[in-house]
């Protein structure tokens, strides 16, 4: 092959390239809006489509696509539904041209947090050669978890001027986890002990965790006194100050109430000692019966 016929054959296919690119190239753009909602919750998605092809089409209409047929004949669904209608219906678009429709898709009430994918189809007729056409493809929405914590505090030996527990339980009533969970206390009627800040970690979905602090009691009017620090399902940095009443008893309510029991110690001294003054008063009566004895004896003799 002489270097002339190369070139020719170079810049054929070349141009052929370019043609399949613009050919490639040519299409309907679809551009849905990346949104949040909350399971339970609906939200509206705008999705624009463009026409990039180099005719004008009509017929133009945008399906979104809840369910699929699995390899095994199964109907898989996912966990939305559409409010209103699946499909919407646009003008004919020409050249160029681009217009948008919005759907409502409203999250089920036990969907897992997380991201997912919503398949559309997009059908179309080229208004030059009356051509049916269809382009698939999905968007993404993302399905977010409210924060839901809720707070109690618990107490060991909560008795005035002794050492005793207090414990805050952390208590994840939302459908997300929660991460990077640190606690710190401010003591109010009570002497903290043990350190004042303690790294949890996570505390997942409908679960709690419990955060405990080595304290002496100084005071009956005692409360809890927490900065909870930690990142939401959304990654975000939150805050969250609690002050919770702990309730703290005098040695005598205790007794009352059972929480402690009586101790018996100083009746077991008194006795003791009780004891030892009989033993040496029986011991000196013994020893002077004794002496009195050996002398009337003695006397007698």
């Amino acid at each position: 092959m002489n270097p002339p016929t190369k070139i020719i054959i170079t810049i054929v296919i070349l141009v052929l390239y370019v043609i399949s690119m613009i050919s490639f190239a040519s299409a309907v753009l679809i551009d849905a809006e990346y949104v949040t909602i909350y399971p339970g919750e609906q939200g509206g998605v705008d999705v624009n489509v463009e026409n990039n092809e180099n005719f004008d089409i009509e017929d133009l209409s945008v399906s979104i696509v809840l369910s699929s047929v699995s390899s095994t004949g199964q109907i898989v669904s996912l966990p939305f539904s559409v409010v209103g209608s699946s499909e919407k219906s646009l003008d004919d678009l020409d050249e160029d041209d681009d217009d948008s429709v919005t759907f409502t898709i409203r999250a089920n009430n036990d969907i897992t947090p997380g991201s997912y994918n919503i398949p559309y189809i997009v059908s179309y007729t080229n208004k030059d050669t009356d051509e049916k056409k269809q382009k698939q493809g999905t968007f993404g929405l993302r399905v977010s978890a409210k924060t839901d914590l809720d707070f109690s505090v618990e107490t060991q030996n909560n008795i005035l001027g002794t050492k005793g527990r207090v414990s805050l339980e952390i208590i994840n009533r939302g459908l997300g986890n929660i991460k990077s969970v640190q606690v710190e206390i401010n003591p109010e009627g009570y002497e903290l002990i043990s350190s004042k800040t303690i790294f949890v970690g996570n505390v997942n979905a409908e679960d709690s965790e419990l955060v405990s602090f080595d304290v002496i009691f100084k005071d009956k009017n005692a409360n809890l006194n927490a900065k909870i620090s930690y990142k939401d399902f959304d990654n975000e940095d939150k805050v969250e100050n609690v002050k919770l009443p702990v309730k703290v008893y005098t040695r005598e309510e205790a007794l009352k109430l059972g929480l402690i029991k009586k101790s018996n110690t100083g009746i077991y001294i008194g006795i003791i000692i009780i004891l030892i003054i009989i033993w040496f008063v029986y011991r000196g009566i013994r020893k002077r019966q004794k002496m009195k004895k050996r002398e009337s004896e003695k006397n007698g003799g």
